[in-house]
């Protein structure tokens, strides 16, 4: 009995003893690893912040933090790896900060948040298969193949993956002449040429890749019984009538201007085609209201005679179709979800993001004519048109298209006032101006772009774009400053605005722009070289021209080099071309030119 006893005593000592060593281990394997896992808060490191794109893409956003700073704390992710295997050392970068690093045998980890930020590469993990993968990149911008064949009715380079009405820096796409607004310099908003035109030549390209959209007519005005589909209310008139100016019936309606007022109206749900577009012209004060609901909330986009491009009330929003427009027929073309999308961004509700949306209603209040109402899978090119109108209606007796804020590539040293040109607008103008010219054959468009070229041949110096690279090559200046800032990709897109009309122009025209084309070409071949880092690529070439430190190429610029010097391959038989964009994209795995 006496053995017994003590044997349960010895067995409750033991699991005692185990108990505590097993605790033990855990808290010193929370120890090592907690004192691994540290914070940015209590990190000095001097971040680099680069938020959107200085210039005129929307390419996303990027952060990263520079090297050379005095200590670098981050989280670090935990690895499945037995700690047994692991010990904790200090890493000394530089001699000038440390990170705590695992040392295995004569193998060292560095923690990939280190890696990541200070070597600027990427990853992310990917489950394949019910297995977990690391993948590592050393760029996170994707090449875009150029148009197998390069015409001018073509599709724009490979724009079609554009989505200009989404990006952030666009306040809206206005009601009044259907293009962009942007806030890139100026939160107020502004007409920027450049934007104006991309979003042309992605909706231009849009339509070449999909076709023909899909179209589902709701009113027009041959149709006899209205009200079987349409609805109105207490003291609205309606009725289909014989229009002169338009020499087709079109549909009478006759109400109150109170966006209280019922109106005439019609209900859907509408899932997939978000395009709404009819022809109308308004004699009152009236309006047109579209019902949207967002992941279960009722929104109501308001169209009014307003001059006020967008602003917002709770759940209605308003976009301005401009005071002086009544009484004019007015071709609206609108993509409500996009109108919804920058409606929320205006943040009057607590909606702040666009979910599944559908179509509710359509509905016009006031005195006036519609006609041709539909709702369509995609209305590419009223877009384009849109666009396209605007570049006509807006260019100067210079030839050019004024950009109206104050840029600062480098606060005092390169600058520009209000009104300055830029070659790459004025080449994506051209671009936009020759497809609209061989799509219609009007021959307005043709006339403003080859009016546009007059800025081609006027220096920087006097209010043009071009700029002398050693006194003897042209460059066209994206940014046309003082030193020359000498950008690459603006350049070779203002080439492309050149090439186009080239390709369709005649007489002196053709003359002229062959010329300007030819030794901007020139100029591309002699210079093309010295935007090659080693590794990446240059944004421009300030540090020549003004002496500053490189202006290195993010990789979504990089990218759009690559996919550029593809496009001038196809344009131009240059071998020059062809080795170097094979080297530039060598250099987004990682690959880097052999040093001495």
């Amino acid at each position: 009995m006496v053995k017994i006893d003590s044997d349960i005593s010895n067995m409750r000592f033991n699991r005692r003893v185990l108990f505590l060593v097993v605790l033990c281990t855990c808290l010193v394997c929370f120890s090592f690893w907690s004192r691994c896992i540290l914070t940015p808060e209590s990190s000095d490191l001097n971040r680099k912040q680069i938020v959107d794109i200085g210039a005129e893409d929307g390419f996303g956003d990027v952060h990263f933090v520079q090297r050379g700073a005095k200590n670098y704390n981050a989280p670090v992710n935990e690895m499945e790896v037995p700690l047994s295997n692991l010990q904790e050392i200090e890493c000394e970068i530089n001699k000038e900060y440390s990170v705590q690093c695992r040392k295995d045998n004569n193998e060292v980890y560095l923690p990939f948040s280190f890696i990541q930020k200070y070597f600027e590469v990427y990853g992310e993990f990917e489950n394949v298969d019910g297995l977990d993968k690391f993948e590592f990149s050393h760029s996170y911008s994707e090449v875009h193949q150029p148009p197998e064949e390069i015409r001018p009715d073509g599709a724009f380079m490979s724009f079609e993956h554009y989505n200009v009405e989404i990006r952030k820096r666009v306040k809206c796409i206005t009601a009044i002449e259907g293009v962009p607004i942007s806030t890139q310099w100026e939160p107020a908003g502004h007409y920027y040429p450049i934007q104006i035109a991309q979003f042309a030549l992605s909706h231009y390209s849009k339509y070449l890749k999909e076709g023909e959209p899909d179209v589902i007519l709701l009113l027009s005005g041959e149709e006899r019984d209205i009200e079987k589909t349409w609805q109105k209310g207490g003291n609205v008139n309606v009725k289909s009538v014989w229009s002169k100016t338009r020499s087709s019936q079109v549909v009478e309606f006759q109400s109150s201007d109170s966006l209280s007022n019922v109106g005439f109206y019609t209900m859907m749900k509408e899932s997939s085609n978000y395009a709404v577009n009819f022809d109308f012209r308004v004699l009152s004060n009236g309006s047109i209201s579209i019902t949207l609901k967002n992941d279960g909330t009722t929104f109501h986009i308001h169209y009014v005679f307003s001059d006020t491009l967008i602003t917002c009330d709770g759940k209605n929003i308003y976009y301005g179709l401009g005071e002086s427009r009544h009484g004019d027929w007015i071709h609206f073309s609108r993509d409500t979800d996009m109108d919804l999308l920058k409606g929320l961004a205006l943040k009057c509700t607590k909606h702040r993001k666009l979910g599944r949306v559908t179509l509710q209603g359509i509905t016009f209040r006031g005195h006036g004519w519609v006609d041709n109402v539909t709702v369509s899978s995609a209305t590419h090119m009223d877009h384009f048109f849109n666009a396209a109108n605007w570049f006509v209606s807006h260019q100067d007796r210079r030839g050019g298209w004024p950009i109206m804020v104050t840029r600062k590539l480098i606060a005092g040293v390169m600058e520009l006032q209000p009104g300055w040109y830029s070659a790459m607008a004025q080449g994506h103008g051209i671009s936009t101006l020759v497809r609209a010219y061989l799509k219609s054959r009007n021959s307005i468009y043709l006339k403003t772009a080859i009016n546009a070229v007059k800025l081609f041949e006027i220096s920087s110096a006097q209010g043009g774009v071009k700029a002398r690279f050693a006194n003897t090559y042209d460059w066209y200046e994206e940014y046309p400053t003082t030193p020359s800032s000498f950008v690459l990709n603006g350049f070779i897109f203002s080439l492309f605005g050149l090439y186009d009309l080239k390709e369709i122009a005649t007489g002196e025209p053709l003359k002229t722009v062959t010329r300007l084309y030819e030794e901007g070409l020139k100029s591309l071949k002699a210079m093309l070289l010295m935007y090659d880092s080693g590794f990446g690529t240059f944004y421009d070439l300030r540090h020549i021209s003004a002496g500053l430190a490189p202006n290195r190429a993010r990789w979504d610029y990089h990218t759009v080099h690559i996919s550029q010097l593809l496009q001038l391959s196809k344009m131009e038989d240059e071998p020059l071309f062809v080795r170097t964009v094979k080297r530039w994209q060598d250099y987004m795995k990682g690959v880097r030119s052999p040093h001495n």
